[in-house]
């Protein structure tokens, strides 16, 4: 005990965003999501000194995952933006970026937390009631009759990730199969409440991206041998089926501290192979025809399953156990005594098939929302960035349901919104001067920087040293490339605007995005053909991007507010 080292007391620091440690640790971690956003962001490698696997990316879900962060301000950005992602897939960068410029810009001003706080409210309130109302110019509602918004969105968010390594055709089929997949998981007959089913993404790495493909029902990978044990697959109208979730190994079961008596002369290995054959001929008798187990089946129980006509596969994992009950319509069975008849589920049709140097049991149900999406790619890192992009996807898709909107992409929300913010205060400041109690200097001091901090998010869409207008008709975003000569004609420089709605060819005025201009009220209300060319359109997902704008000024105002951190040394 005397060696023990006495406990030291824990460190409280006092303004916790003064210190130089906490600006340079902002701007790293602010320099480093920046520089991932969007389709031309820069790609990560993840590794650790110890050795394992080298992570290549440009996601948040994967970034934040795997990188650690020590400043107090940094855990709460950082447990703020994986939270979000947690539970909408989409918009991390998004969130950190502009949480980072939300900061940063309050910081040089100087003010008191209270006011920028009671400000930076309601100004976020502004941009939600705004994007939430019939006047939006930033919101496209979503028509599920036809199929060119939603291809929009989920090729929006596969071209946004660089690291999949996808080409132009390879981003068409597989927005095409993720489309295929998620309607593939919507019940025939929808009533008020849907429910929806689920899609299960079935590795197939080496391949070529072309060879995805979407299948109804469930795909089981099966090695060689299991295959070549497994007599010729009998057809009929259906296909009995047992799902069991226990071990039909014949192992004993773990007492823990318990102590097992057992009689003299008493076998167990054979009482507990008499039990297992005692059920195996229960199945039999009770025509069953394809018998699964999430664990592991004795070899003799596979050998007279497999005598009486009854196809076993074993080692079937965890992960399937929910979708193969869906599939089947029955709950997995947890014991080996005596199985009731209602345990027992079906499936329209079983099959074999062959994908790459892979074999799978295909299971195809009478009626079900659920589907394999059979994903290639042509390394293991580009694969498991496509797998967690389709997820981003499918959610996106998901949230497009409950919510039927999205939002523009490529910039334009960023610059139209600071544009109609601009307006609305420097046109209407009376009410928030009243409701707030703040003064008319205050107010336009924490205006800019909230809008800067938009623009800024923007702005950080251009990795290559281009220019970034902004139109004063619409406020969208455009860009042009850099290093041009000082005689060209800027009017007739960019072609089309971020999200791709509207043309140069129109009557605009351009100005340098965060150059000086005196605020003008962006045109409001979408026309029916300006959002008929959507095919062509990049859009963001609107339930997580108006999440991700609310956390990233919660968790801003959080930061701003805090006054000290204690932090325990031991």
């Amino acid at each position: 005990m005397s060696r023990l080292e006495a406990k030291k007391p824990s460190i409280c620091r006092s303004d916790p965003l003064t210190g130089e440690r906490a600006r340079a640790s902002l701007a790293a971690l602010k320099g480093l999501v920046t520089s991932c956003y969007g389709p031309a962001g820069r790609l990560k490698q993840l590794h650790n000194g110890r050795g394992g696997s080298v992570v290549t990316t440009s996601q948040s879900a994967a970034l934040l995952a795997g990188l650690p962060v020590s400043h107090p301000v940094l855990k709460v950005l950082t447990a703020a933006v994986r939270n979000h992602v947690a539970c909408f897939s989409d918009g991390g960068l998004f969130t950190a970026i502009l949480c980072c410029n939300l900061v940063e810009n309050v910081q040089r001003l100087g003010l008191a937390p209270t006011t920028v706080i009671k400000l930076n409210k309601h100004l976020l309130s502004l941009c939600t009631s705004y994007l939430k109302s019939e006047g939006c110019a930033c919101r496209i509602p979503v028509d599920f009759s036809s199929t060119q918004i939603l291809l929009s969105l989920v090729r929006s968010i596969l071209t946004s990730k660089p690291a999949c390594m996808l080409i132009a055709k390879e981003v068409d089929h597989i927005s095409t199969l993720i489309l295929r997949a998620f309607l593939l998981t919507i019940p025939e007959n929808a009533q008020e409440h849907i429910i929806l089913g689920k899609s299960i993404i079935v590795p197939l790495k080496g391949q070529r991206v072309i060879d995805s493909a979407v299948l109804p029902g469930i795909l089981i990978e099966v090695s060689g041998v299991q295959l070549m044990k497994i007599l010729p697959i009998k057809k009929s109208d259906s296909f009995k089926v047992a799902l069991f979730c226990v071990s039909l190994s014949g192992d004993l079961s773990d007492t823990g501290e318990g102590t097992l008596l057992v009689s003299y002369g008493v076998s167990l290995e054979n009482a507990a192979l008499d039990q297992l054959f005692n059920l195996g001929k229960q199945l039999v008798s009770d025509h069953v025809d394809l018998v699964l187990c999430q664990k592991v089946i004795h070899p003799s129980l596979k050998q007279f399953l497999r005598t009486h006509h009854v196809i076993a596969v074993d080692r079937i994992g965890v992960s399937l156990m929910e979708p193969l009950s869906k599939v089947t319509g029955t709950w997995p069975i947890g014991s080996l005594g005596s199985i009731s008849p209602s345990s027992y589920g079906s499936v329209k049709d079983l099959c074999i098939a062959k994908f790459g140097c892979k074999h799978f049991f295909h299971l195809i149900p009478n009626k079900t929302t659920i589907c394999s999406l059979l994903l290639c790619n042509r390394n293991d890192t580009a694969w498991d960035e496509l797998k967690l992009t389709c997820q981003t996807a499918l959610h996106a898709l998901q949230l497009t349901i409950k919510d039927p909107y999205v939002l523009l992409g490529g910039g334009c929300t960023e610059t139209h919104l600071v544009a109609y913010i601009r307006h609305k205060t420097r046109n209407e400041p009376e009410s928030i001067l009243r409701d707030e109690r703040c003064s008319q200097t205050e107010l336009q001091l924490i205006t800019e920087a909230f809008c800067s901090a938009l623009e800024s998010l923007a702005g950080s869409l251009e990795h290559d040293g281009g220019e970034i207008l902004t139109d004063s008709k619409y406020g969208h975003f455009w860009s042009v490339q850099a290093n041009l000569p000082s005689a060209v004609n800027w009017p007739d420089l960019p072609s089309r605007c971020g999200c791709g709605l509207y043309s140069s060819q129109e009557e605009l005025s351009w100005s340098f995005l965060r150059s000086a201009r005196h605020p003008f009220p962006p045109q409001t209300c979408l026309s029916r053909e300006a959002t008929g060319s959507a095919d062509t359109l990049t859009l963001d997902c609107f339930t997580a991007k108006l999440s991700g704008l609310q956390v990233a000024v919660e968790t801003a105002n959080l930061i701003l507010d805090l006054s000290c951190v204690i932090e325990d040394t031991n």
